[in-house]
C-alpha cells in the first residue's frame, strides 16, 4: 500500500516538472478554453529568465472571440502577447499541437511590457489563459 502511495506521489510530482521543462518557443497548444472557442490555442513566442520572477512566458492567443469596441468589426480573434507564468501554462494547457513561427505582433507587445517591467511598473500574468482573455476583454469594453 506505502508503495503504491508513494509511486502515485512520484509519478505527479514527476508530470508537473516534466511539462514544465517541455515548455519551448514556437510551440503551439490547445488550453482550456472559454465556452465558444475551443479551437482557440496558445502560442509560446518567447521564453526569458527574469532575475526576481524566474521564468517569464510570452505568449499570443489565437482564435478567441473577444468583444472589442476598437475593433472594425467589433471583435478581436488574436491577443498577440502576454507576459505569463510557469504556473499559468501549468494551470491552462492541455495538448501540444504543433511548431509555429513567433507571432509578427508579439514584438510591439512585449517591448512595451519590457520597458515597464524594467521600471518595475509591469508584472506577469499567473492565472489561466482563459481568466486573462476575460480580464482583456473587460478592459477593452
Amino acid at each position: 500500500m506505502m508503495r503504491h502511495w508513494f509511486a502515485t506521489l512520484t509519478l505527479l510530482l514527476c508530470s508537473a516538472a516534466c511539462n514544465a521543462q517541455n515548455y519551448a518557443e514556437g510551440q503551439v497548444w490547445a488550453y482550456k478554453t472559454r465556452k465558444g472557442e475551443e479551437a482557440s490555442t496558445v502560442l509560446i513566442n518567447k521564453i526569458e529568465n527574469d532575475a526576481k520572477g524566474g521564468k517569464i512566458f510570452h505568449i499570443s492567443v489565437l482564435g478567441v472571440k473577444v468583444k472589442n469596441r476598437q475593433a472594425a468589426s467589433g471583435v478581436s480573434t488574436e491577443l498577440p502577447h502576454f507576459p505569463v507564468s510557469q504556473q499559468t501554462l501549468d494551470l491552462s494547457l492541455t495538448k501540444y499541437l504543433r511548431k509555429a513561427s513567433v507571432h509578427p505582433q508579439h514584438a510591439n507587445g512585449y517591448n512595451t511590457w519590457k520597458k515597464a517591467h524594467t521600471e518595475g511598473k509591469a508584472g506577469v500574468f499567473t492565472v489561466g489563459v482563459a481568466e486573462i482573455v476575460d480580464i482583456v476583454e473587460t478592459a477593452l469594453n
